[in-house]
């Protein structure tokens, strides 16, 4: 079976809802038979300077997390390398002082002005991650903005509705309104696959949550396309 590390160090904000995610992507992993979750909230627990157990690596994380200078650069050699990347929420919101982090994930996360009731606007049906997503759909969620993103670099499959929010909250978070809320993309011969849903309970209980999660880690371990 596809063995997946889910990591939710905090070393910045610390989100209420970890442990129970840490129940729900092992369960969620179980259920598909998709793979087996080994979840630490200690990144010091890890063997940073061997993956190659790992087949994904899944980040629900904040902040400069510690994790030395050779075990960072081999985590982004192992996907590099082939292995799948999956970020959750908030981690953009990690290794603002690692650049090929960013250039890995996508961005960094740039503020939450919304926290309520969305609509999201699914772009793109043709990925494992969307497929059973309805055109567009509402959630109650926090929602990211996020800086050093770009759809010229990514795949986007999700973007808010704008006409869901008050737009003026967002003001100077991007000129161009654009606020994806799912993307992905290879990463040299490995996968990486981002949602920022994600906050909190009402949405780690949502079963559409369950199988957008579970379709992008299943495209990120290419059993699924």
């Amino acid at each position: 079976m596809k063995q997946l590390l889910y990591v939710t160090h905090s070393a910045g904000y610390r989100h209420a809802v970890l442990p129970f995610s840490q129940d729900v992507m092992a369960r969620i992993g179980r259920e598909s038979g998709a793979f087996e979750a080994t979840c630490t909230d200690d990144v010091a627990g890890v063997d940073w300077s061997d993956l190659s157990r790992w087949d994904a690596i899944a980040f629900c994380t904040t902040g400069e997390l510690p994790i030395a200078a050779d075990g960072r650069a081999n985590l982004i050699d192992r996907v590099r390398g082939g292995a799948g990347f999956i970020g959750i929420h908030n981690a953009t919101d990690t290794f603002y002082e690692f650049a090929p982090y960013g250039e890995m994930i996508g961005g960094y996360f740039n503020g939450h002005p919304w926290h309520q009731e969305v609509g999201v606007i699914v772009e793109d049906h043709d990925h494992p991650a969307t497929r059973s997503l309805p055109d567009a759909f509402t959630i109650h969620d926090e929602i990211y903005t996020h800086r050093d993103w770009s759809r010229t670099r990514t795949r986007v499959l999700m973007r808010l509705d704008n006409g869901s929010v008050d737009l003026a909250k967002g003001s100077g978070k991007r000129e161009d309104n654009d606020f994806a809320l799912a993307w992905c993309h290879p990463f040299g011969a490995g996968r990486v696959f981002y949602t920022a849903l994600g906050h909190g309970e009402p949405t780690w209980t949502d079963a559409r949550f369950h199988a957008h999660l579970l379709g992008g880690i299943q495209w990120a371990l290419r059993q699924a396309e």
